[in-house]
C-alpha cells in the first residue's frame, strides 16, 4: 500500500494529545509559540460516527491552526471509518491511538489494548487509509509490559500505509511513570523509513535535542511539559537553533489571559477550565500557591480575573 507523504513542518517540536488540556484555545497558543503540529484530545471514534454533541465540539478547529491532527480511537472499524470521513473534512491527519493506557479505554478492547492485536491493527489501519484522502498516523507505546514489540507494530503499520508513527518510549502498564525508554525510538527509527515522532521524558531544549540526536528521530512530541506552557515550543525551537530564551511573570499572565480570550471567542469558555489553566499558567510562579486556595472559593470568572491580575 502506498503511504501519504507526511506533510514538512516548520518545526520539530509537536504538541501531543492531552484530555482536558488541548482544545482549540491552547492549541492556538501553542501553534502561536512555534509548534509545528498540534492535536486534539483523544476522540471515541463510536461518538464522532454518531455525531455527539460533546464530543464534536472537542472536535472544534479552524484555518488558523494548520496543520492539526484529530486523534481518534476505537475497536469498531465502520465505526472509525465513520469518524474519520467526518474529520477529514476541517483536519490535515487522522492519528489513531495504539497506546492510551486509561482502563476505561482499554477495556473497550481500545488504545493499549489493540497492542495485543496485530490483525486487528493491520486491518483498522489498511481500512482507515483507504477510506481517506489525508494522510493517516499512529500513536503506539513500546508494548503492553516490559515484552516490547513496538519494532514489529510500527512495521505493520508501515506497511499498512501510515504516514508516520509515534512513539511513547513506555509501556502501557507503566502508564507515565518510570523513565522512557528513548533506545525504542531509536530502534523503530532505524527500522522503518516513514517519519517516526520521539515522545517521552521531553521537558526543554537539552532534552528535546538530545532525544532527536540519540535517537535520529524526525521530530519530538512534547505533552505534560506543555501544560500551562506553551512557550515551550519557542524555548526548544530557540535552543535547537543555539539560543537560550525565558519568559517572565508578566508573560505567563498574559498567555494565561489570551487564552482566556480565545475560548470565549470560540464559545468553550467555562469556569472550571478558567481555574484548572490558572493553576496552570501560574505553577511555579510566587504568590501560586496563595492562588491555589483562593480559587476553590470563587464562584465567577470576575473574581478569578480580579485575583489573577493582582499576581
Amino acid at each position: 500500500m502506498v503511504n501519504k507523504e507526511f506533510p514538512k513542518l516548520k518545526s520539530k517540536v509537536i504538541l501531543a494529545p492531552m484530555h482536558n488540556i488541548t482544545n482549540l484555545a491552547f492549541r492556538l497558543l501553542c501553534k502561536k509559540y512555534g509548534a509545528g503540529l498540534a492535536s486534539t484530545e483523544l476522540l471515541s471514534a463510536n461518538a464522532i460516527a454518531k455525531k455527539n454533541k460533546s464530543v464534536m465540539n472537542l472536535a472544534l478547529t479552524n484555518k488558523k491552526e494548520k496543520p492539526v491532527v484529530a486523534q481518534i480511537f476505537g475497536q469498531n472499524v465502520e465505526n472509525i471509518i465513520k469518524a474519520a470521513n467526518i474529520l477529514e473534512k476541517n483536519f490535515n491527519i487522522i492519528d489513531f491511538n495504539l497506546g492510551c493506557p486509561s482502563k476505561k479505554i482499554m477495556s473497550q478492547g481500545s488504545g493499549g489494548a489493540l497492542l495485543k492485536r496485530k490483525n486487528k491493527i493491520k486491518e483498522i489501519v489498511e481500512e482507515l487509509v483507504r477510506a481517506v484522502k489525508i494522510p493517516i498516523t499512529v500513536k503506539i507505546r513500546t508494548g503492553i509490559n516490559k515484552k516490547e514489540n513496538a519494532v514489529e507494530i510500527a512495521k505493520i503499520c508501515e506497511s499498512a500505509g501510515v504516514s508516520a508513527v509515534i512513539v511513547h518510549a513506555r509501556t502501557v502498564e507503566q502508564g507515565y511513570s518510570g523513565k522512557a525508554d528513548w533506545n525504542i525510538i531509536k530502534k523503530v527509527k532505524q527500522a522503518v523509513k516513514i517519519p517516526i515522532i520521539g515522545n517521552g521524558d521531553v521537558w526543554n531544549g537539552k532534552d528535546a535535542k538530545d532525544m532527536l540526536d540519540e535517537t535520529g528521530c524526525d521530530y519530538v512530541m512534547i505533552g505534560r511539559a506543555a501544560i500551562g506552557n506553551p512557550f515551550i515550543f519557542k524555548e526548544i525551537n530557540e535552543y535547537l537553533k543555539g539560543n537560550q530564551v525565558f519568559q517572565i511573570k508578566k508573560e505567563k499572565i498574559a498567555d494565561y489571559f489570551e487564552y482566556i480570550k480565545l475560548c470565549k471567542k470560540y464559545k468553550i469558555f467555562s469556569l472550571v477550565d478558567a481555574k484548572l489553566k490558572a493553576q496552570e499558567f501560574t505553577k511555579g510562579l510566587s504568590g501560586s500557591s496563595k492562588l491555589r486556595r483562593e480559587l476553590n472559593k470563587f464562584k465567577t470568572w470576575e473574581e478569578i480575573e480580579r485575583l489573577m491580575k493582582d499576581l
